[in-house]
């Protein structure tokens, strides 16, 4: 990530604790070395700050490539800024454009780092815990690496839906949970495998957070008669 990560490591994360004071709980389970995924429940904007600033150990997410294509200063300074954080460009999506952010991620883990997922794949605008999409099994599946559970709490408080600035005024709770081994669900081939694998992560994500459950995937409604069809057949969402 060059020196703009290194500065961020060093300079930002140590002032974004000391003036938010997040209250961190289960460090002690995140492996410091080796290829890791973090799988995390999803409620504002900021949870791609939070959790790389209280981590023990550096960690990539990824963000829409649009934030590193600016230009001027303000371009400079937003792509500067997530570049300092661990953020890694891609292009938002599903079909191609999910498997091609999956393949970043399992570059970046053939690296022995550490990165950091959503399974809801979109932020809860109501606080409910959504349904998992199995993107984050299959590459657990796929690569070996443990998955640790993480449950965010207040960060909707500190920087709700349209909030422009974050308020000093609430505190944020990081819980990471024990690391998860998802092999004994099977081969990624399997759709099986990656359902129960998914399942079994939200499960720890739900203990960590205490949210309500949605029973529901957290998508848009479906817009024309096509994508109504769509959503009504078994199909994978990654």
């Amino acid at each position: 990530m060059g020196w703009t990560y290194g500065i961020g490591r060093t300079v930002i994360a140590p002032l974004a604790r000391l003036v938010y004071r997040p209250i961190i709980e289960g460090r002690e389970n995140v492996p410091r070395k080796g290829a890791v995924i973090f799988a995390s429940n999803h409620l504002s904007f900021i949870d791609s700050i939070a959790i790389p600033v209280v981590a023990p150990r550096p960690v990539h997410f990824l963000a829409k490539s649009s934030y590193f294509e600016g230009t001027g200063v303000s371009g400079w300074f937003t792509r500067e800024f997530f570049a300092s954080i661990g953020a890694v460009p891609v292009q938002r999506g599903a079909g191609q454009a999910a498997l091609d952010a999956l393949e970043q991620q399992r570059a970046l883990l053939a690296d022995g780092r550490a990165v950091a997922l959503y399974p809801e794949g979109t932020r809860s605008l109501d606080g409910r815990l959504y349904r998992g999409r199995t993107g984050a099994a299959f590459l657990a599946l796929q690569t070996g690496a443990p998955v640790v559970p993480v449950g965010l709490i207040g960060t909707e408080e500190v920087m709700p839906v349209g909030a422009r600035m974050p308020s000093l005024r609430s505190r944020v709770t990081v819980r990471f949970g024990a690391p998860l081994d998802l092999s004994p669900h099977g081969a990624p081939e399997s759709g099986r495998a990656r359902r129960g694998a998914t399942d079994e992560i939200m499960a720890a994500i739900h203990a960590l957070t205490g949210q309500e459950l949605a029973g529901v995937y957290n998508e848009a409604p479906p817009q024309g008669a096509v994508e109504k069809i769509r959503r009504a057949l078994p199909h994978e969402r990654l």
